[in-house]
């Protein structure tokens, strides 16, 4: 009876065999989260005035202006599988909305996306592109573009929203500028592709890096970058390529240090595209069809 009591009131050990006093499944540590956007960007963030206040998620900025941060890329701010990548605006006003499930019971959400770049099912990397900053919501409601970004565990409980950490830091709550140190790759492809262009699809190549597909309407261009996210800095076989639907194949390839690409076609119908890091590579359907 006392051997019984005993195991209720230490109930994170069990007894081995040999009378070893063993560990039982310790509790998860949270991932390594960092910013959700790319490498020395520095962002807003706000709690208390987020456009769904319960806890403590962050709604992020950086212009100037309401609408300055549209289409600005968001990232993965840990490793992860996609969980969920939807439009959800009707059902809780979250608009695009892509929801991580980074394992032992952490989820992190990233809502009101202009667009979203990974489909349910996806592994993504820490720092891969998943979408664009929006303002996508229910209808009727009229938001300024910001990231909306929360942390829940121990499940996907909205009752179970806690603080966001960037960079082993707590979020200075209720409101704090903050630094990216989501360095996985130095480059945001919007900025290699240039001005305008904006995230539509992004595919992880193991964990070698990550392939980038980017369209700018104004002038039906789509742009394919292949973001390096191993031996970064060191030059190995890379390469990027875009297919426009009955047009010739452009190809970027060589040995770069940080990414292959921009290959730009101007292609207002279906596009195939890929490309190749580490010895993985990517090849779409054609898809994105204008």
């Amino acid at each position: 009876m006392r051997l019984r009591h005993l195991l209720r009131a230490v109930s994170a050990f069990v007894i081995g065999i040999a009378g070893t006093l063993l560990i039982a499944n310790p509790a998860h540590a949270a991932p390594a989260f960092q910013l959700p956007f790319p490498c020395g960007q520095t962002w807003q963030g706000n709690s208390s005035n987020s456009s769904a206040h319960v806890s403590w998620e962050i709604d992020f900025n950086r212009g100037s202006t309401a609408s300055a941060d549209l289409g600005d890329t968001v990232v993965a701010a840990a490793a992860g599988t996609v969980e969920v990548s939807a439009h959800q605006g009707e059902l809780n006003g979250y608009g695009n909305l892509i929801v991580l499930n980074h394992g032992g019971g952490y989820y992190t959400y990233y809502a009101h996306l202009d667009k979203r770049a990974v489909a349910a099912g996806e592994s993504v990397l820490r720092g891969q592109v998943i979408g664009a900053v929006g303002n996508t919501s229910r209808s009727g409601n009229n938001i300024s573009p910001h990231l909306h970004y929360e942390v829940r565990y121990p499940d996907r409980s909205q009752s179970h929203i806690i603080k966001a950490v960037f960079n082993g830091s707590t979020f200075s709550y209720p409101d704090a500028s903050v630094t990216s140190r989501n360095c996985a790759t130095s480059y945001d492809p919007a900025e290699v592709c240039g001005a305008g262009f904006e995230v539509t699809d992004s595919k992880a190549l193991g964990s070698a890096g990550t392939v980038n597909l980017l369209w700018k309407g104004a002038t039906s261009q789509n742009c394919v970058v292949t973001l390096k996210m191993a031996n970064v800095g060191t030059a190995t076989a890379t390469s990027a390529f875009l297919e426009p639907q009955g047009s010739t194949r452009s190809t970027d390839s060589g040995n770069y240090s940080y990414y292959a690409g921009p290959v730009i076609r101007t292609a207002p119908g279906c596009v195939k595209w890929g490309g190749s890091a580490g010895g993985a590579s990517y090849t779409s359907p054609f898809e994105h069809c204008g």
